[in-house]
């Protein structure tokens, strides 16, 4: 299974080499959608070969020296909490390839197919890569692959101010790496080791407190970023309105998770002491980003206010994520596990909303909620009612809707914080929970009116003529199993927390 593993990550990379060679535009996204369906299919043999008896062993091992002067090595592995997100990583990026091959977006310049599918590959290599790797000096790197085909991606093949768009998300994501790289090496230095393994098993064992808190200060900024926690999100509502579709769609499934995924790998195991220092703050945080984060929303979703669905879309996905932050922030297994399942949940059902955003402004050239509702409006549930439909599927599992994936995540990092972990304010977290509660209720309002004024339309206003495409094939072989799963998630939990649970546990140093 290490040939597997090693295969899933260098498959992409030389299918992001071989678009380098002088082939045909035509082809390069059949050649995008073989290389991510090949990827894609290690993805799921992994995991069935993955040993589900013991979620918390680390599996699928390689581990050879790299760098031996500075004890830095080749070290990969999976267990029951990154192998949920090596599959969602390989399914969103095999579904964007899919999409990509009807609906390629135009970009500045020639050669433009060839060029985009590169990057694709090369920023799939460095999502895979960020959920294998167990060494810190290769987990920043892989963490930094991703940066320069999304910069591109948004800058050349975006829309509206997409240069600034991307020119923030890469300084914003620039400086808090660096910042995240300076905690590591401490960690390094102090520790004699970069292995991720042997430091989560000492648990903080040889790290003095004040190292831990310092380097667990520098992990959690560096990392908040790219969650994004408030009130380090704000690049992130500028780089989801300027990017194309499958770009948004990869950057809410999937870069959105490096980021909590780094602090239940990294921050939790391996500073203990750092993480119950800062857990309050990150808890209020999370807690603000939820209530900031729906309110944003509410006041976009408006009539007249002229919101952007896509950058609605994008203001949701704070709050969304300040749940599985405030999960974190319990330093609880139900939280942790919370946090877990929602990351899992929110990468499904939004690629699933930015999918369906981005066929309806590809209809209607516009994401403009007024003009969406008004007299030439969407009225989705008459002239698409497959659209429709699906938008409304995916809304109502977004406000967690019980029975499908929103659900599950969202009620266990609640729970996490109604009974914080052994030496947290338990009044502080219950309030955070209060306001999360208050959160669901707005998150609720928000997208039920966002259906109201896309699918139904305005009474008011006349009619439409009924002359907007329905789905189409590849929309549906895109779109279909994101739905799905979103269903199999909500009704059948226990086939992400039975990987997880085990697995947390042991991060949190109880066996």
């Amino acid at each position: 299974m290490n040939a597997v593993l090693i295969a899933l990550l260098v498959l992409p990379l030389l299918g992001a080499a071989l678009t380098l060679a002088p082939i045909p535009d035509r082809l390069a996204p059949r050649l995008g959608t073989a290389v991510t369906g090949a990827a894609l299919a290690l993805s799921i043999a992994l995991a069935a070969g993955f040993d589900q008896d013991h979620p918390s062993r680390m599996q699928a091992v390689t581990d050879v020296s790299w760098i031996p002067s500075l004890d830095i090595r080749f070290h990969l592995g999976v267990d029951g909490i990154s192998l949920p997100l090596l599959v969602l990583t390989a399914l969103l990026t095999f579904l964007c390839a899919v999409y990509s091959t009807k609906r390629m977006p135009s970009g500045d310049g020639v050669p433009g197919a060839r060029s985009f599918t590169g990057l694709l590959l090369l920023l799939e290599v460095g999502m895979l890569a960020t959920f294998a790797v167990l060494d810190l000096v290769l987990f920043f790197l892989a963490f930094e692959i991703v940066l320069i085909p999304m910069y591109f991606l948004i800058a050349r093949w975006g829309s509206g101010a997409k240069v600034f768009a991307a020119n923030r998300f890469i300084l914003y994501t620039l400086l808090g790496s660096a910042v995240m790289l300076l905690g590591f090496l401490l960690i390094g230095v102090k520790a004699g080791t970069f292995d991720m393994t042997r430091l989560a098993d000492a648990h903080g064992a040889g790290l003095s407190h004040t190292t831990q808190v310092v380097a667990g200060l520098a992990i959690l900024l560096g990392l908040a970023v790219k969650a994004p926690a408030w009130p380090l999100h704000s690049w992130l509502p500028d780089a989801h309105t300027a990017a194309p579709t499958v770009g948004s769609v990869l950057l809410a499934g999937v870069l959105l998770k490096m980021g909590t995924y780094g602090l239940v790998r990294v921050w939790l195991p391996i500073v203990p002491d750092g993480a119950a220092t800062f857990a309050p703050y990150l808890g209020a945080f999370a807690a603000v980003g939820i209530l900031y984060g729906s309110l944003a929303c509410l006041a976009l979703a408006r009539p007249g206010a002229k919101g952007d669905l896509k950058r609605l879309i994008a203001y949701s996905s704070v709050g969304h994520m300040g749940f599985v932050l405030l999960g974190i922030a319990s330093l609880t297994q139900s939280g942790v596990n919370g946090a877990l399942f929602a990351n899992i949940a929110h990468g499904l059902i939004t690629g699933l909303l930015f999918f369906l955003v981005g066929a309806v402004k590809d209809r209607y050239g516009t994401a403009d909620l007024d003009t969406l509702s008004g007299t030439t409006g969407a009225a989705l549930y008459g002239r698409a009612p497959r659209i429709g439909g699906l938008l409304a599927f995916a809304a109502v599992a977004s406000l967690g809707l019980p029975g499908l994936a929103g659900f599950w995540g969202e009620l266990l990092s609640m729970f996490g914080a109604f009974d914080p972990a052994a030496g947290l304010s338990r009044p502080a977290f219950v309030t955070y929970m209060v306001a999360a509660g208050i959160g669901t209720l707005l998150t609720a309002a928000y997208l039920l009116i966002v259906v109201k004024r896309v699918c139904m339309g305005d009474p008011k206003q006349p009619a439409p003529v009924t002359d907007l495409p329905d789905l189409k094939a590849y929309e549906a072989v895109s779109w279909t199993p994101l739905a799905a799963l979103t269903v199999v998630a909500g009704l059948w939990p226990a086939l992400l927390l039975s990987l997880s649970d085990p697995a947390v546990k042991h991060l949190l140093g109880g066996g």
